[in-house]
């Protein structure tokens, strides 16, 4: 189970150098339509995972490799899309790849196409009951082939004592080997970003539910 990073104790020295580090941070992303206010969140929020992700480094083990949900390309390929797709995490992997750590391939492009596609699918809606039924069996076996090639590629690229962060949606479902320790980062704008959007109307935009 994940830790999150503000109830973590205080940890004997050695107790980080036996199982390789995974630091989890839920991804947020904003959209055109946006209001103000929720804008202002975000960016706190990706401030305060940045600080969070340094008092991980201090007390855990250093970034060597970044993880990232839809980069299918390593080094410096992957960055040029995701500065595109996520600009508020793209500074972040760049900051620690400029210190060091390698950008992995994270998912198969394929599987994760074709779990979008299943997914747009479902949000459009206007189809038949028993059509719903089988487009979200599709979904869901997309969705399980996806997180499991996520964890297989986590799992034979972090090494022995590494630590990594990884960047994915707060939904998935990814099951982590058991000698990686997870720890989740989740400061204290995270809540409030949650709050923020389970008050919306059913009618908001769907990028803001995300």
């Amino acid at each position: 189970m994940a830790k999150e990073l503000g109830r973590i104790s205080k940890p004997a020295a050695k107790q980080f150098t036996r199982k390789r580090k995974l630091y989890l941070v839920p991804l947020l992303f904003s959209w055109n339509s946006a209001p103000e206010g929720y804008v202002t969140k975000l960016d706190t929020y990706w401030q305060q995972v940045e600080e969070h992700i340094a008092n991980l480094e201090a007390k855990a083990g250093k970034v060597g490799r970044v993880y990232h949900e839809s980069i299918t390309a390593a080094g410096e390929e992957g960055l040029k899309v995701l500065e595109k797709l996520s600009p508020a995490s793209y500074h972040i992997v760049r900051s620690k790849c400029q210190d060091g750590a390698q950008l992995e391939a994270t998912e198969d492009k394929e599987l994760a196409e074709e779990s979008m596609d299943w997914e747009r699918h479902l949000l459009m809606g206007f189809m038949s009951v028993r059509i719903a039924k089988v487009v979200s069996e599709f979904f869901a076996e997309a969705s399980r082939k996806r997180y499991e090639y996520i964890a297989h590629r986590i799992d034979e690229t972090l090494k022995g004592n590494e630590a990594a962060v990884l960047f994915i949606w707060e939904g998935h479902r990814v099951q982590f080997p058991r000698d990686i320790e997870v720890f989740m980062v989740a400061p204290p704008m995270l809540d409030e970003i949650r709050r923020w959007l389970r008050d919306q109307p059913a009618d908001e935009p769907e990028e803001s539910q995300k």
